[in-house]
Parts: structure tokens; sequence; C-alpha cells
């Protein structure tokens, strides 16, 4: 019988970033819930906070998301009224996402959900750092 040791789920790397990425989303839930957001639009509206004004591909291309998936999201956010979509002046075909007043409010109020999560964490400073040192690492050559 051939040795199928490395097809074990145990020893798939896939397997316990998948499970930690589904639980991590999971603790961030009932905190967006009291805002009224899902969590790939928190995404989308901590770009925002960051940058004010993106363009639909800088937002695809800053969550790693298609069109496809980020133009649903776009819509919503603005249907609650958290963001605004207006044509480039330069360019037409270049749809451009701003913040409204009331998606500048929102900041304010998830100011807290960072350190909220950071106590439900069971893991020190030093090792969030290594976590967050490797992450990147593994993203940055992707």
């Amino acid at each position: 019988m051939e040795n199928f040791e490395q097809l074990k789920l145990e020893n798939q790397l896939c397997f316990p970033l998948y499970t930690a990425s589904r639980l991590v989303v999971r603790s961030y839930t009932p905190l967006l819930n009291r805002l009224g957001i899902t969590y790939p639009q928190y995404l989308v509206l901590l770009l925002m906070w960051e940058h004010r004004t993106l363009t639909v591909s800088q937002i695809t291309k800053q969550l790693y998301l298609d069109t496809s998936t980020i133009t649903p999201l776009l819509k919503r956010l603005e249907k609650i009224g958290y963001i605004k979509r207006t044509r480039s002046s330069e360019d037409e075909r270049v749809v451009m996402i701003g913040l409204t007043e009331a998606g500048e409010k929102l900041r304010d109020e998830a100011c807290s959900i960072p350190a909220q999560l950071a106590g439900e964490l069971n893991f020190s400073e030093e090792e969030l750092v290594e976590l967050y040192r490797l992450l990147y690492k593994y993203i940055r050559q992707s």
C-alpha cells in the first residue's frame, strides 16, 4: 500500500488557513452586525477610510477580488448611503468611489472593532506580529 500521508487533511497548509480565516470572519460578524454591514463591505470601507477616493479597479486590486464580486458590494454600500459612485471626468469608463458623510461617520463607530477583535484572540503581541509578518510575506510573493 502506498503512503498517502501527504494527503491527510491535517498535513495540508490550506486547511488551517481556510479554517482560521472562517473563524476570524465569524468573530467579526457580531461586531459588524451592530453597524449593519458585512465583512466584505467592512473591507471596502477600510480602504475607503484610508484613501477617501478610489477607482473600482484599485479596490479590486487591493482586496484581491474580481470586479464581478466587488460590484454588488459597492451597489449595496451605495444603496445604504455609505459610498457614492461617479464617473471620472478624464475617462468616462472609470468609476470613482468616494465616501459619503454617513460613510465617514461610520468610521467613528468602527474604530473600536480592531481592539475588540484582538481582545478575543488568544495570542500574545509577539505572536500577532509574527503571524502578520508571515501572512503578508506570503501575500506579497503571490
